[in-house]
């Protein structure tokens, strides 16, 4: 793990010993800490008695299962803890019903424990963005409630869609969004210009990378936008 990158507390609530071992492996070695559980009631008790990160929930859990702990997770805590639940399905009912009762985010089983980390760190800086006036990531700095962006201390003179586009970048870091993603998080479902994106990308890059020595935006071709912060400085 990079020391832009924090550590998580994680509780990871799995009944297979296989799985829990190779996520507990690879994430600690990342210099994460975890606790688990191997059984949905036991999950839920250590959710709700302990301050987590956050927490990976195996859908498929003896005696109580992943969306009753998840559900009932989101009924007693007095906070919003964020939940990754894993799963062997991958129907759209399935990932609807998910959702519905809770779940933040889901990977569906084989995956990369490199996703799997990349998810864990992304749902945690969402989470703090919700509790955060000011998220930091290196030399780039977003203040959601005075809607200012500063580089390396210096205010940016930009337009809403600038900030916009900014700030979504920031809160999807380190993960690449998409063009569709970008769109649709903008203007919804409205139709617009093809070029529209590229125009907005063009007018940011002017005000956010030109005046400085190295460029923050950047475009991953084929695919879509991320930022690309020096890893010895991003923080939250």
């Amino acid at each position: 793990m990079t020391s832009s990158m924090p550590a998580l507390h994680v509780l990871l609530v799995e009944d297979q010993q296989d799985i829990a071992s190779n996520v507990a492996d690879y994430m600690e070695e990342k210099g994460h800490v975890f606790d688990f559980a191997v059984e949905g009631k036991h999950g839920l008790e250590l959710a709700l008695s302990e301050y987590y990160d956050l927490v990976i929930l195996d859908l498929n859990l003896p005696l109580m299962d992943g969306l009753e702990v998840c559900k009932q997770l989101r009924e007693k805590s007095a906070r919003h803890i964020p939940i990754l639940m894993l799963t062997a399905r991958d129907s759209i009912d399935d990932k609807v019903t998910g959702f519905s009762v809770g779940a933040d985010d889901y990977l569906t089983k084989p995956f990369s424990l490199q996703e799997l980390e990349v998810r864990c760190l992304a749902l945690s800086r969402r989470h703090l963005l919700q509790t955060q006036d000011v998220m930091t990531l290196g030399p780039l700095s977003v203040d959601r409630k005075r809607k200012q962006i500063t580089r390396d201390g210096k205010p940016l003179a930009l337009h809403s869609m600038g900030y916009n586009i900014v700030t979504i970048l920031a809160e999807a870091f380190p993960q690449v969004v998409t063009r569709s993603e970008l769109s649709r998080k903008i203007w919804g479902d409205q139709p617009t210009e093809s070029d529209a994106i590229r125009s907005h990308i063009y007018q940011l890059r002017a005000v956010l990378d030109k005046p400085f020595d190295y460029p923050l935006l950047k475009t991953v071709h084929g695919v879509g936008f991320t930022l690309d912060i020096d890893s010895g400085n991003a923080t939250h």
